[in-house]
């Protein structure tokens, strides 16, 4: 390169320099003048109105809420409606459970016959009352296993039948409504 040219490069690159000296102190100007204008306290104006919004949210969650804590308190009501026999019925089973062994006991004199005939009577009455509350008896004898409706005790082989078929009722078991009350305790078939 010659001398004049190194000139003319060096004249160019001192008028350039000035240039980008001014933008660069115009963006720091600019931003010094945003910070300021964000360091300032908000206006009265922005302050209710931030208020504002923050008391319609907490509107909104507290209105959520209590439509919420509505929707749960009726279902539980709803519950306790539909199983409020359920603790009474529990407490039943034992005494269909005791009348239906007395009933087995084989009677030979006619005063047993007649204690059992009016036992038979109490029994069926009592069964009728507490299907009408919804108790209903668990199938069991001939059906295929359930862990949910059965209580397997004991296994058997039994090639007559097939594999997990229950063989055996031991105790009855009782369903109210959709709930177990209590499983059926039976003898299955391995």
């Amino acid at each position: 390169m010659s001398q004049t040219e190194e000139k003319q490069t060096v004249k160019n690159a001192e008028n350039q320099e000035p240039d980008s000296l001014i933008e660069e102190q115009n963006a720091s100007e600019l931003e010094q003048s945003i910070q300021e204008e964000s360091n300032e306290e908000p206006s009265e104006f922005e302050l209710l109105q931030q208020q504002l919004t923050e008391e319609t949210n907490r509107h909104l969650r507290l209105r959520a809420d209590y439509e919420n804590f509505k929707r749960r308190t009726h279902l539980d009501r709803e519950a306790a409606d539909k199983y409020k026999a359920q603790s009474l019925l529990s407490n039943l089973l034992p005494v269909l459970d005791n009348f239906e062994r007395a009933m087995q006991v084989e009677s030979a004199s006619e005063e047993l016959k007649s204690l059992r005939k009016g036992l038979e009577m109490v029994f069926k009455t009592l069964l009728e009352a507490t299907e009408k509350e919804g108790l209903q008896v668990i199938e069991a004898v001939g059906v295929s296993f359930d862990p949910n409706l059965h209580q397997a005790v004991m296994t058997e082989t039994d090639d007559s039948t097939d594999v997990g078929t229950v063989l055996q009722e031991l105790q009855k078991g009782y369903k109210y409504k959709d709930r177990v009350l209590r499983p059926s305790m039976v003898k299955v078939n391995e």
